[in-house]
């Protein structure tokens, strides 16, 4: 199964799977094959193959026999960062929770000083009342 956080292995893995069958067949293979050979979805498969083809790695073509796959520029592969990069997603999470934790921080501060306020008030009210009893 391709791991889609790493691109350049992933890379690696589809230029090798439409070497392999268009040796086996003689033909480039249609991109379901490449998906079935790989174990991933149709979708996941469409996601990866759209960004190789944005870097001119591989080359999707649609004909009367459904699309193919072939080998543009193998080479490409080695401009690909090698670091394992998050998705989109995965980030866009992270920082959805740290604003969500700085948040509750906040909220809790203000908690914090309305309490104190709301102490010293009556604080303060008691010294008047105090005062006030023993005026009288």
């Amino acid at each position: 199964m391709i791991n889609s956080t790493n691109l350049y292995s992933s890379a690696h893995l589809i230029v090798a799977a439409i070497r392999i069958l268009e040796h086996r067949t003689s033909s480039p293979p249609s991109v379901e094959n490449v998906c079935d050979t790989l174990s991933v979805s149709l979708e996941q498969g469409n996601l990866l193959f759209r960004k190789l083809e944005e870097l001119e790695i591989i080359e999707v073509v649609e004909g009367p026999y459904g699309t193919r796959l072939f080998v543009r520029n193998h080479v490409m592969i080695e401009g690909i960062p090698k670091g394992s990069k998050e998705s989109g997603i995965e980030e866009e999470i992270k920082q959805f929770q740290n604003n969500k934790k700085d948040y509750t921080k906040k909220i809790e501060s203000v908690q914090a000083k309305q309490a104190e306020k709301q102490k010293n008030l009556f604080a303060e009210l008691e010294k008047k009342l105090k005062k006030d009893l023993s005026n009288k």
